[in-house]
């Protein structure tokens, strides 16, 4: 008896508690981040940055008189493609910051639920939020994990309503019920294109493809600078040859070099205090 009362707060749990609570229980949904980040602070990505401030200009209701006249509306979403650590978040976030909205961050990953109906049902209540705070900012990262690529054979052996293709199919749902016009922008991050699912990068939904490259030479010297304001540098520091010395590395590669010369030299002064 003891093992079968185990055995069912186990299972109450796992379901919310009881049948009439399936479903119920549900991660927290993500709340604004509030963490300012602003166009001064991204750098090594000009043609990004670029891409991405026009946005700005689109979502403003004062600036996008001109546009409207001329009958163009602003993006329903828009995809930031580029290789892990170029600054795709630090885009989105400063974005949200000069629109001066609410941004409202999660990662593809929180939708994947064991439960079918489970991350539809937060796709919608991640939408219905935004639509309530409006004109806001919504980010979704490592959108791949969310929107991967429907394989015909799950039609073909009746699995097409598994949890995956759910929420997926809900995520193209309330992309297609986003109004430009109330202030809501979608943007999403990913490293790999390649498998999103058609339906998802259509014109309409994500209408905009913003690349974010690994930053060249002038780029890496850029960032270097950026991240450089928070430590104290020696005078021999040359910020310039270490840009030329560290080709291929990206934006995150480059802050943890600061921040670990930043710490061993901070060791370095300690052990010549403690002699």
């Amino acid at each position: 008896i003891g093992y079968l009362t185990a055995l069912g707060r186990v299972a109450r749990q796992m379901t919310g508690g009881g049948i009439g609570n399936v479903g119920r229980r549900r991660k927290q949904l993500p709340r604004v981040d509030k963490e300012v980040v602003t166009f001064d602070s991204v750098a090594g990505i000009d043609a990004a940055k670029r891409e991405v401030a026009e946005l700005v200009a689109l979502s403003s209701q004062e600036s996008a008189k001109q546009y409207l006249a001329v009958g163009a509306r602003p993006p329903r979403g828009v995809l930031l493609v580029g290789p892990p650590g170029t600054g795709k978040t630090l885009l989105a976030r400063a974005l949200a910051q000069a629109a001066e909205r609410p941004f409202i961050s999660c990662s593809g990953s929180e939708f994947v639920e064991m439960f079918v109906g489970r991350g539809a049902a937060r796709v919608r209540q991640l939408f219905e939020r935004a639509g309530k705070i409006a004109p806001c900012v919504v980010f979704i990262d490592e959108i791949d994990a969310l929107g991967r690529r429907r394989r015909e054979s799950n039609f073909a052996v009746g699995n097409a309503n598994d949890e995956l293709e759910q929420t997926l199919n809900q995520l193209l749902a309330c992309m297609d019920g986003v109004d430009p016009n109330t202030g809501v922008v979608v943007l999403a991050a990913t490293n790999r294109l390649n498998v999103l699912d058609p339906a998802l990068v259509r014109p309409g939904r994500f209408d905009r493809v913003v690349k974010v490259p690994p930053p060249d030479l002038i780029g890496r010297e850029q960032i270097l600078r950026v991240h450089a304001r928070k430590v104290a540098l020696g005078s021999d520091v040359d910020l310039s040859s270490l840009a030329k010395e560290t080709r291929g590395l990206v934006g995150a590669d480059l802050a943890a070099i600061i921040n670990e010369a930043a710490i061993r030299a901070a060791r370095r002064g300690a052990a010549l205090i403690g002699k």
